[in-house]
Protein backbone atom coordinates (compact mmCIF):
# COMPACT_ATOMS: atom_id res chain seq x y z
CA UNK A 1 0.00 0.00 0.00
CA UNK A 2 3.02 2.31 -0.29
CA UNK A 3 2.98 5.45 -2.41
CA UNK A 4 5.53 8.05 -3.42
CA UNK A 5 5.02 11.77 -2.79
CA UNK A 6 5.71 13.69 -6.00
CA UNK A 7 4.97 17.07 -4.46
CA UNK A 8 3.03 18.83 -1.72
CA UNK A 9 2.13 22.50 -1.35
CA UNK A 10 0.24 24.47 1.25
CA UNK A 11 -3.08 25.90 0.04
CA UNK A 12 -5.98 27.48 1.94
CA UNK A 13 -4.45 26.20 5.17
CA UNK A 14 -4.36 22.61 3.93
CA UNK A 15 -2.10 20.48 1.79
CA UNK A 16 -2.41 19.82 -1.93
CA UNK A 17 -0.40 16.74 -2.79
CA UNK A 18 0.36 14.65 -5.84
CA UNK A 19 1.28 10.99 -5.33
CA UNK A 20 2.29 7.93 -7.35
CA UNK A 21 2.11 4.22 -6.67
CA UNK A 22 2.47 0.87 -8.41
CA UNK A 23 -1.01 -0.36 -9.26
CA UNK A 24 -1.79 -4.06 -9.23
CA UNK A 25 -5.11 -3.36 -10.98
CA UNK A 26 -3.58 -1.69 -14.05
CA UNK A 27 -0.07 -3.14 -13.94
CA UNK A 28 1.33 0.38 -14.24
CA UNK A 29 2.28 3.28 -12.03
CA UNK A 30 -0.70 5.53 -11.30
CA UNK A 31 -0.70 9.18 -10.21
CA UNK A 32 -3.41 10.83 -8.13
CA UNK A 33 -4.00 14.15 -6.36
CA UNK A 34 -5.32 14.68 -2.83
CA UNK A 35 -6.24 17.91 -1.04
CA UNK A 36 -6.39 17.56 2.75
CA UNK A 37 -7.82 20.55 4.65
CA UNK A 38 -6.31 21.75 7.89
CA UNK A 39 -7.64 19.58 10.71
CA UNK A 40 -7.03 18.64 14.31
CA UNK A 41 -4.70 15.75 15.08
CA UNK A 42 -6.46 12.42 14.84
CA UNK A 43 -9.48 13.77 12.96
CA UNK A 44 -11.00 11.75 10.13
CA UNK A 45 -12.53 13.84 7.38
CA UNK A 46 -15.23 13.12 4.79
CA UNK A 47 -14.08 12.33 1.26
CA UNK A 48 -15.17 13.67 -2.13
CA UNK A 49 -13.95 11.72 -5.17
CA UNK A 50 -13.68 13.59 -8.46
CA UNK A 51 -13.42 11.64 -11.72
CA UNK A 52 -12.14 13.57 -14.73
CA UNK A 53 -13.25 13.46 -18.35
CA UNK A 54 -11.75 12.55 -21.69
CA UNK A 55 -8.06 13.44 -22.25
CA UNK A 56 -7.62 14.59 -18.63
CA UNK A 57 -5.22 13.55 -15.88
CA UNK A 58 -5.35 14.28 -12.15
CA UNK A 59 -3.87 17.70 -12.96
CA UNK A 60 -6.76 19.27 -14.88
CA UNK A 61 -9.11 19.69 -11.95
CA UNK A 62 -6.20 20.39 -9.61
CA UNK A 63 -5.11 23.32 -11.79
CA UNK A 64 -8.52 24.62 -12.96
CA UNK A 65 -11.26 23.16 -10.75
CA UNK A 66 -11.22 25.78 -7.95
CA UNK A 67 -12.28 23.33 -5.23
CA UNK A 68 -9.72 23.99 -2.51
CA UNK A 69 -11.29 27.03 -0.85
CA UNK A 70 -14.63 25.28 -0.48
CA UNK A 71 -13.04 22.03 0.70
CA UNK A 72 -10.92 23.92 3.24
CA UNK A 73 -13.93 25.80 4.59
CA UNK A 74 -16.10 22.70 4.86
CA UNK A 75 -13.45 20.18 5.91
CA UNK A 76 -13.67 17.82 2.92
CA UNK A 77 -10.80 15.77 1.49
CA UNK A 78 -10.80 15.97 -2.33
CA UNK A 79 -9.32 13.10 -4.35
CA UNK A 80 -8.64 13.25 -8.10
CA UNK A 81 -7.35 10.07 -9.80
CA UNK A 82 -6.08 9.76 -13.35
CA UNK A 83 -8.47 8.65 -16.10
CA UNK A 84 -6.50 5.66 -17.40
CA UNK A 85 -3.25 3.73 -17.18
CA UNK A 86 -0.38 5.33 -19.06
CA UNK A 87 3.19 4.66 -20.08
CA UNK A 88 5.40 2.66 -22.37
CA UNK A 89 3.84 -0.63 -23.35
CA UNK A 90 0.30 0.46 -22.45
CA UNK A 91 -2.03 0.14 -25.47
CA UNK A 92 -3.29 3.37 -26.97
CA UNK A 93 -5.39 4.69 -29.82
CA UNK A 94 -4.80 7.71 -32.02
CA UNK A 95 -8.24 9.14 -31.24
CA UNK A 96 -8.79 11.35 -28.19
CA UNK A 97 -11.86 9.42 -27.07
CA UNK A 98 -10.37 5.94 -26.68
CA UNK A 99 -7.27 4.47 -25.06
CA UNK A 100 -4.91 6.40 -22.81
CA UNK A 101 -6.74 9.32 -21.23
CA UNK A 102 -10.06 7.67 -22.03
CA UNK A 103 -10.41 4.62 -19.80
CA UNK A 104 -14.17 5.11 -19.27
CA UNK A 105 -13.86 3.60 -15.77
CA UNK A 106 -14.40 0.05 -17.06
CA UNK A 107 -12.58 -3.24 -16.58
CA UNK A 108 -11.76 -4.10 -20.18
CA UNK A 109 -12.22 -7.67 -21.38
CA UNK A 110 -10.96 -7.31 -24.96
CA UNK A 111 -7.37 -7.56 -26.17
CA UNK A 112 -5.12 -5.62 -26.04
CA UNK A 113 -6.90 -3.51 -23.43
CA UNK A 114 -7.74 -6.12 -20.80
CA UNK A 115 -4.25 -6.33 -19.30
CA UNK A 116 -4.03 -2.67 -18.22
CA UNK A 117 -7.40 -0.98 -18.61
CA UNK A 118 -8.98 -2.01 -15.31
CA UNK A 119 -10.11 1.38 -14.10
CA UNK A 120 -13.26 0.04 -12.46
CA UNK A 121 -11.20 -2.16 -10.14
CA UNK A 122 -8.72 0.65 -9.60
CA UNK A 123 -11.32 3.25 -8.61
CA UNK A 124 -13.72 0.97 -6.76
CA UNK A 125 -11.20 -1.12 -4.83
CA UNK A 126 -7.47 -0.44 -5.06
CA UNK A 127 -7.26 3.33 -4.72
CA UNK A 128 -9.83 3.57 -1.88
CA UNK A 129 -7.83 1.03 0.12
CA UNK A 130 -4.65 3.04 -0.48
CA UNK A 131 -6.35 6.31 0.50
CA UNK A 132 -7.91 4.80 3.61
CA UNK A 133 -4.51 3.59 4.79
CA UNK A 134 -2.53 6.71 3.95
CA UNK A 135 -4.74 9.77 4.58
CA UNK A 136 -6.93 11.12 7.43
CA UNK A 137 -10.23 10.07 5.87
CA UNK A 138 -13.50 8.68 7.14
CA UNK A 139 -14.52 6.09 4.55
CA UNK A 140 -18.00 5.93 6.07
CA UNK A 141 -18.55 9.45 4.70
CA UNK A 142 -17.81 9.36 0.98
CA UNK A 143 -19.25 11.35 -1.91
CA UNK A 144 -18.46 11.09 -5.59
CA UNK A 145 -18.66 13.46 -8.54
CA UNK A 146 -17.11 13.85 -11.98
CA UNK A 147 -17.20 15.57 -15.34
CA UNK A 148 -18.34 14.14 -18.69
CA UNK A 149 -16.72 10.68 -18.93
CA UNK A 150 -15.98 11.13 -15.23
CA UNK A 151 -19.62 11.98 -14.57
CA UNK A 152 -20.46 8.66 -16.24
CA UNK A 153 -17.92 7.03 -13.94
CA UNK A 154 -19.33 8.68 -10.81
CA UNK A 155 -22.91 7.70 -11.59
CA UNK A 156 -22.17 4.11 -12.54
CA UNK A 157 -19.78 3.49 -9.63
CA UNK A 158 -22.34 4.85 -7.18
CA UNK A 159 -25.16 2.81 -8.72
CA UNK A 160 -23.11 -0.40 -8.63
CA UNK A 161 -22.04 0.14 -5.00
CA UNK A 162 -25.28 0.80 -3.17
CA UNK A 163 -24.74 2.44 0.20
CA UNK A 164 -21.06 3.27 -0.26
CA UNK A 165 -21.60 6.93 -1.18
CA UNK A 166 -23.75 9.30 0.83
CA UNK A 167 -23.81 11.82 -2.04
CA UNK A 168 -23.55 11.66 -5.83
CA UNK A 169 -23.29 14.51 -8.34
CA UNK A 170 -21.96 15.16 -11.83
CA UNK A 171 -21.00 17.90 -14.26
CA UNK A 172 -22.27 17.27 -17.83
CA UNK A 173 -22.18 13.48 -17.48
CA UNK A 174 -22.46 10.88 -20.24
CA UNK A 175 -25.60 9.33 -18.77
CA UNK A 176 -26.44 6.69 -21.41
CA UNK A 177 -23.23 5.56 -23.13
CA UNK A 178 -25.04 2.67 -24.82
CA UNK A 179 -27.03 5.25 -26.78
CA UNK A 180 -24.35 7.76 -27.80
CA UNK A 181 -21.26 7.61 -30.08
CA UNK A 182 -18.64 8.12 -27.35
CA UNK A 183 -20.04 5.28 -25.31
CA UNK A 184 -20.70 2.87 -28.15
CA UNK A 185 -17.10 3.27 -29.31
CA UNK A 186 -15.59 2.86 -25.84
CA UNK A 187 -17.79 0.06 -24.55
CA UNK A 188 -17.54 -1.87 -27.80
CA UNK A 189 -13.77 -1.47 -27.89
CA UNK A 190 -13.14 -2.37 -24.26
CA UNK A 191 -15.89 -4.97 -23.72
CA UNK A 192 -16.64 -6.45 -27.13
CA UNK A 193 -19.86 -6.64 -29.15
CA UNK A 194 -22.17 -8.20 -26.54
CA UNK A 195 -24.26 -5.21 -25.50
CA UNK A 196 -25.58 -7.05 -22.46
CA UNK A 197 -22.08 -6.74 -21.00
CA UNK A 198 -22.26 -2.98 -21.42
CA UNK A 199 -25.25 -2.47 -19.12
CA UNK A 200 -23.16 -2.36 -15.95
CA UNK A 201 -21.42 0.73 -17.33
CA UNK A 202 -24.51 2.72 -18.32
CA UNK A 203 -26.28 4.78 -15.64
CA UNK A 204 -29.67 4.68 -17.34
CA UNK A 205 -29.42 0.92 -17.94
CA UNK A 206 -28.34 0.30 -14.35
CA UNK A 207 -31.36 2.22 -13.09
CA UNK A 208 -33.65 0.34 -15.47
CA UNK A 209 -32.17 -2.91 -14.14
CA UNK A 210 -32.98 -1.96 -10.53
CA UNK A 211 -29.95 -0.06 -9.19
CA UNK A 212 -30.92 2.77 -6.85
CA UNK A 213 -29.38 5.77 -5.10
CA UNK A 214 -31.42 8.29 -3.14
CA UNK A 215 -30.59 11.50 -4.97
CA UNK A 216 -28.36 12.99 -7.66
CA UNK A 217 -27.28 16.53 -8.47
CA UNK A 218 -26.36 17.28 -12.10
CA UNK A 219 -25.25 20.58 -13.60
CA UNK A 220 -25.30 20.84 -17.39
CA UNK A 221 -24.35 23.79 -19.55
CA UNK A 222 -26.97 24.67 -22.15
CA UNK A 223 -24.21 25.94 -24.45
CA UNK A 224 -22.36 22.60 -24.33
CA UNK A 225 -21.64 21.48 -27.90
CA UNK A 226 -21.83 17.83 -26.80
CA UNK A 227 -25.24 18.19 -25.18
CA UNK A 228 -27.56 16.78 -27.83
CA UNK A 229 -25.42 14.02 -29.31
CA UNK A 230 -23.23 12.70 -26.49
CA UNK A 231 -24.65 13.72 -23.09
CA UNK A 232 -28.47 13.58 -23.34
CA UNK A 233 -29.40 14.42 -19.74
CA UNK A 234 -33.09 14.02 -20.57
CA UNK A 235 -32.53 10.24 -20.61
CA UNK A 236 -31.28 10.35 -17.02
CA UNK A 237 -34.27 12.49 -16.05
CA UNK A 238 -36.62 9.91 -17.56
CA UNK A 239 -34.85 7.00 -15.86
CA UNK A 240 -34.80 8.71 -12.46
CA UNK A 241 -38.44 9.72 -12.73
CA UNK A 242 -39.49 6.14 -13.50
CA UNK A 243 -37.38 4.79 -10.62
CA UNK A 244 -38.30 7.39 -8.00
CA UNK A 245 -34.75 8.74 -7.71
CA UNK A 246 -34.60 12.40 -6.65
CA UNK A 247 -32.69 14.07 -9.50
CA UNK A 248 -31.86 17.77 -9.43
CA UNK A 249 -30.94 18.64 -13.02
CA UNK A 250 -29.82 22.25 -13.41
CA UNK A 251 -29.47 23.53 -16.97
CA UNK A 252 -27.07 26.46 -16.88
CA UNK A 253 -27.64 29.03 -19.68
CA UNK A 254 -24.58 29.92 -21.75
CA UNK A 255 -22.14 27.49 -20.15
CA UNK A 256 -20.12 25.05 -22.26
CA UNK A 257 -18.23 21.82 -21.52
CA UNK A 258 -15.04 23.45 -20.23
CA UNK A 259 -13.49 24.02 -16.82
CA UNK A 260 -14.92 27.52 -16.96
CA UNK A 261 -18.26 25.77 -16.41
CA UNK A 262 -16.97 23.28 -13.85
CA UNK A 263 -15.13 25.86 -11.74
CA UNK A 264 -18.22 28.10 -11.64
CA UNK A 265 -20.33 25.45 -9.93
CA UNK A 266 -17.66 23.47 -8.10
CA UNK A 267 -18.18 25.22 -4.76
CA UNK A 268 -21.92 24.51 -5.01
CA UNK A 269 -21.19 20.83 -5.47
CA UNK A 270 -18.67 20.68 -2.62
CA UNK A 271 -21.20 22.33 -0.31
CA UNK A 272 -23.98 20.00 -1.48
CA UNK A 273 -21.81 16.97 -0.74
CA UNK A 274 -20.58 18.38 2.60
CA UNK A 275 -24.16 18.84 3.80
CA UNK A 276 -24.80 15.14 3.18
CA UNK A 277 -21.47 13.88 4.44
CA UNK A 278 -21.80 15.56 7.83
Amino acid sequence: MAFETLGETRSHGGTQGVYRHASTATGTSMTFAVFVPEHTAGARLPVLWYLSGLTCTHANVMDKGEYRAACAELGVVFIAPDTSPRGEGVPDDAAYDFGQGAGFYVDATEAPWAENFRMRSYIEDELPALVAAGFPVDMERQGITGHSMGGHGALTIALRNAGRFRSVSAFAPIVAPMQVPWGEKALGGFLGPDRAAWRGYDACALIADGARIAEILVDQGEGDNFLGEQLRPELLAEACSAAGIDLTLRLQPGYDHSYGFISTFMADHVAWHAARLG
